[in-house]
């Protein structure tokens, strides 16, 4: 008979948060403080701004009362960086700026701090950081965490359907607007590289037009479209565009670069290029409207809440059975893990809106 390996006792979890911000964090640090203190009895430590609390020495122990009445609110209690990857980490030397590997410095403070095991809550940015110190041989469980909903091996990730939730209202309130003036609205979405908030959002709000990036489109194409309704006497059109659109042929449109960021690819400023082009082309009178970090802020949805609490919860299960440097996915309904390192446009949702006369301008 095999015997039964001796798991390692994990005295002491760590929680952070690390990417942008996103509704549902502080529920999922609620679900894994919570948890690890009244279920296993341990000390929690929040780690402050994710990697650079552990790479500046910046932490807290986080007690039953610091988690209490924040399921319902919107960002992190624990602050967050996006620009804190503890293997190329900026720093000054002799009045230069250079990358150093700083995943060591990172792993002996967390030993210091007796933290046995990290709970990590972010995108694939974080996930990748995690990898990274996991190396050194700190033990992390991820939590996948985008309002982009890009996160390779979960079906979901919360801050999703907040969202998207907040794009549709924003939409259905532009409709009303672009109805009373006839004009074209242009709507631009979050959601980097990948078109789910813009395509659920704009299957939701009724959108004309939906331009995603898994599928470039043909700006004649729009064009054709939106005189056709005009000549039709439908006197406006609503186009909902995924800020990682791009026309056929064409390049997505880049709003700037920042350098000392692990993602310094800043999207944006599609909604006002197709606008114009629309208008140059058709003389019909566009406007384009940006909804911006609006997405990410305010309360997380109830769907939210839930799926971040279960989230945080399995996340400290599964370090409790033994796993190790996992990613708490959710699939066709049940939770699971899957590798960290594994983390890195035929969906029945398109055919769905093509059914019902939504175009994807291809």
């Amino acid at each position: 008979m095999a015997q039964n390996r001796k798991r390692p006792k994990i005295n002491t979890i760590g929680v952070m948060t690390g990417g942008g911000d996103c509704p549902g964090l502080n529920a999922v640090v609620r679900a894994v403080t919570k948890t690890a203190i009244n279920k296993y009895d341990m000390t929690v430590v929040g780690i402050l701004d994710g990697f650079l609390g552990l790479i500046e020495k910046h932490v807290r122990e986080l007690r039953y009362a610091d988690v209490s009445n924040i399921l319902t609110e919107g960002g992190t209690i624990l602050g967050t960086s996006n620009k804190a990857n503890p293997s190329k980490y900026p720093m000054r030397l002799n009045g230069k700026t250079c990358m150093r590997d700083v995943r060591e410095n990172c792993a002996r403070y967390a030993q210091e701090m007796g933290i046995d095991a990290i709970v990590a809550i972010g995108g694939d940015g974080t996930m990748s950081g995690a990898a990274g110190l996991a190396q050194m041989n700190m033990v992390f469980m991820g939590v996948p965490k985008t309002i982009d909903n890009d996160l390779v091996g979960t079906d979901i990730t919360f801050g999703f359907n907040t969202a998207v939730v907040t794009a549709t209202d924003a939409l259905d309130k532009v409709h009303s607007t672009a109805s009373s003036h006839h004009r074209v609205m242009v709507v631009e979405v979050m959601g980097r590289y990948a078109g789910w908030i813009a395509l659920h959002a704009g299957v939701a709000s009724g959108s004309d037009v939906i331009l995603i990036p898994e599928i470039p489109y043909h700006l004649d194409l729009v064009c054709d479209f939106v005189k056709q309704r005009s000549r039709r006497g439908k006197r406006f059109s609503i186009i909902t565009v995924a800020e990682g659109a791009k026309e056929k042929g064409g390049k997505m449109i880049i709003k700037k670069t920042i350098k000392d960021s692990p993602d310094p690819i800043r999207l944006g400023g599609i909604a006002h290029k197709i606008a114009y082009e629309i208008e140059q082309k058709t003389k019909l009178e566009c406007r384009a409207v940006v909804l911006g970090h609006i997405q990410r802020g305010g309360a997380p949805s109830p769907f939210d809440r839930t799926l971040a609490t279960s989230f945080g919860h399995y996340a400290v299960e599964q370090l409790m059975l033994g796993k190790r440097n996992r990613l708490v996915v959710r699939r066709r309904g049940e939770l699971a893990t899957v590798p960290l390192t594994q983390v890195a446009n035929n969906h029945p949702l398109i055919q769905a809106g093509k059914a019902v006369g939504t175009i994807f301008g291809a």
